[in-house]
């Protein structure tokens, strides 16, 4: 019998401290393979009796920048899985025996989905559809049973009479996310995406449209287990708050004990080519974006694992690896402009005041990769209505909670403009996670540009040889501005005025700004001060 002890795993250890209160666990993550799995990224899932159905995504890696290859045809997974992650069993069937408008979106990347009850619910998807020779978004919704599905794949009977779809073009959404608050479904960000990705624009090449929602779609759902009804309730629109894809919708128990969702940072900002770092509440009435709080790690979406501890009133994020900006070398943040795979494990934990801040864990995943990637909780845990866990429920010494599976596993933080196709790949690989209580732990580092309220981003343009510098300001003061390079020569030193409340821009010309550089940028106002290295990749 093997067991965390004897094998090769990584011990993620965490001590929160907020308002004089101390939360302390750790969580370990081990290994687990199962022979002749295949590896999928940016998937939907359902599942039942301790079994998944995996749908959709990719099995290949990080997707290539030329137009002709990008998203290929090749690269859909066109196979239902159903994986038995306690016996170590996978079993396949085609999507050939479903319809041809089931076999497109089912083989698409980047679905929303969420399971209510023994459905499986999932809408969009973007991919190559061969009914319109050309990438598409789907404007569609998909119905999957899922306990009966899993038993008719693992018989290796029809299975085609347990997926229903419907045509709606407010499903043609990609990269969003589709969760659930009481009986009302909220479909957050995404975009429509119509044609073949091209990185040099809409413009160039074969050309696409490119439409990011800005909403969240609230809508409900009616299944009498043949007929499927929609009934679109209220559509939230804000570029600001809305404008994102490919990020994370995590659900939440809030101060008040409500239920509710937190968007996490996410891509691309509406004036220039980074991640957001703010995050969003959304609750049944409304929505907040915290402009308190920046998220510095794990900009793209991959596994998160959420608890609440109900005695301390305390929510706890867990973000394994992924895609970032930002990363922390001895101390100090580091960006590289290239957005790379990195393998940082972080909390967001949000206080009793409500107040959230980032803390990076002692231990980073065990390669580049949790991009596209996803935690399965373990059904028999004690969850809100929601899936979020309840942490103060979890009394044992170590307590397995979930698994994560999947994403794109990377030989290299930066492989996207040298990308052959093989230098990522879709991941096989399977990760026990536990809850360790009852032990000591190491403190998890906090970000203290977290919480400083100043979400200085920076980004380069070494074309014009200029350094872009974004922050927010609580209200309109004046700010010192200090650049370096990486032998501390001061290159720009000057006191920033006619700043406004709320976001501000300010741009200054470098004449040494070159692929292959370094530069320190501090920014200070009050006693308040951020600082951050950026590397500008060659």
């Amino acid at each position: 019998m093997r067991t965390i002890i004897f094998i090769p795993f990584f011990v993620l250890a965490c001590t929160i401290l907020s308002n004089a209160q101390t939360t302390s666990f750790q969580i370990a993550i081990e290994p687990v393979n199962i022979t002749g799995l295949g590896g999928v990224q940016a998937f939907a899932y359902g599942q039942h009796d301790g079994k998944w159905l995996i749908i959709g995504g990719r099995i290949d890696g990080l997707h290539r920048r030329q137009p002709f290859a990008s998203f290929a045809e090749s690269g859909n997974n066109k196979q239902l899985i159903v994986i038995d992650p306690v016996n170590l069993q996978k079993w396949y069937a085609p999507l050939s025996a479903l319809t041809p408008d089931l076999q497109e979106q089912l083989s698409s990347t980047n679905m929303q989905f969420h399971q209510n009850g023994k459905y499986l619910y999932i809408t969009g998807g973007y991919g190559f559809s061969g009914s319109l020779d050309d990438h598409t978004t789907y404007g569609k919704l998909t119905a999957v049973d899922i306990p009966n599905a899993i038993t008719a794949i693992i018989n290796k009977s029809t299975f085609s009479q347990y997926f229903r779809q419907i045509s709606d073009s407010n499903f043609a959404v990609t990269g969003g996310h589709l969760k659930k608050i009481n009986e009302t479904y909220y479909l957050v960000g995404g975009q429509k995406f119509i044609g073949r990705y091209n990185p040099m624009g809409p413009d160039h090449g074969p050309g696409f449209f490119q439409q990011y929602t800005d909403q969240v779609r609230k809508f409900s759902i009616t299944d009498d287990g043949i007929n499927i009804s929609i009934k679109h309730d209220q559509t939230i629109t804000d570029a600001s708050a809305f404008h994102r894809r490919d990020n994370n919708v995590v659900p939440q128990i809030f101060v008040n004990g409500n239920e509710g969702l937190t968007l996490f940072s996410g891509v691309f900002q509406p004036t220039a080519n980074i991640p957001f770092l703010n995050s969003v509440n959304i609750d049944e009435k409304s929505y907040t974006i915290n402009h308190s709080f920046a998220q510095y790690y794990n900009h793209y979406h991959c596994a998160v694992l959420p608890m609440y501890s109900q005695s301390k009133n305390e929510m706890h994020n867990i973000f394994f690896g992924g895609i970032a900006q930002y990363y922390d070398s001895a101390g100090v943040l580091v960006q590289n402009s290239e957005v790379p795979f990195v393998k940082t494990i972080a909390n967001v934990t949000r206080d009793k005041a409500g107040h959230l801040s980032e803390y990076i864990l002692p231990v980073v995943m065990p390669s580049l990769l949790g991009a596209g990637a996803e935690f399965i909780v373990l059904p028999s845990i004690p969850q809100f209505a929601n899936e979020v866990i309840k942490l103060d429920s979890i009394d044992a010494d170590k307590t397995l909670v979930g698994h994560i599976y999947g994403g794109i596993a990377s030989t290299a933080a930066n492989v996207f403009w040298t990308n052959t196709g093989q230098e990522s790949k879709a991941s096989n690989q399977l990760f026990k996670v536990y809850i360790i209580k009852h032990t000591e732990s190491a403190f998890g580092k906090l970000n203290s540009q977290s919480i400083n309220g100043l979400q200085m981003q920076v980004y380069p343009n070494t074309d014009e040889g200029i350094l872009s510098i974004n922050f927010f300001l609580a209200q309109s003061t004046a700010v010192d501005l200090q650049i370096t390079d990486a032998n501390g020569k001061i290159l720009k030193k000057e006191i920033l005025t006619g700043l406004s409340k709320g976001e501000n821009t300010v741009q200054k010309n470098i004449k040494s700004l070159k692929a292959g550089s370094t530069y320190l940028v501090t920014i200070k106002t009050g006693d308040i001060q951020a600082s951050q290295k950026i590397n500008i990749e060659l």
